[in-house]
């Protein structure tokens, strides 16, 4: 069964990406790799902006689990890109967010995925719970249930 674009209103925080020439493959459009740059990109831009990742010395990191991408429409450069994300499900040490990559001022998504990460300690790389302050960040920009796909 396929999957529906989505709506740039559908999702709740928004990073701005330009498209590079070394982005487009030997078929004219965006490669599919670089989509999971773009995904990468926004998650980690909201929590370092947000102040919950010290990507170097912190003692909690993300690392991702699980990882999937919808293809409807072609990006190529030199097309601006919104990035687009929300949370879709917090656990104890999970977060299961919800991404979308918009071509120009497009309403509906030219791609969508998702991405699981697992908090772990550093050093460890034992899984431990979700730190307070990246919880409530990630709350900020929780879906309603109406919106959430299925486990």
């Amino acid at each position: 069964m396929r999957v529906a674009a989505h709506h740039r209103a559908d999702y709740a925080h928004f990073h701005s990406i330009t498209t590079r020439w070394l982005d487009n493959d030997a078929y004219g459009h965006v490669n599919n790799v670089v989509y999971y740059n773009w995904f990468d990109t926004i998650v980690n831009e909201l929590l370092i902006s947000g102040g919950v990742l010290d990507i170097v010395h912190g003692p909690v990191i993300g690392l991702v689990i699980e990882s999937a991408c919808t293809y409807f429409s072609p990006v190529a450069f030199p097309d601006r890109i919104t990035a687009a994300l929300r949370v879709a499900a917090l656990g104890n040490s999970s977060i299961r967010y919800e991404l979308a990559i918009f071509r120009n001022d497009d309403d509906l998504a030219s791609a969508q995925g998702h991405l699981v990460h697992v908090c772990v300690e550093r050093v460890s790389r034992q899984s431990t719970p979700i730190p307070d302050p990246m919880r409530s960040l990630l709350q900020s920009i929780q879906t309603p249930a109406l919106f959430q796909s299925p486990p």
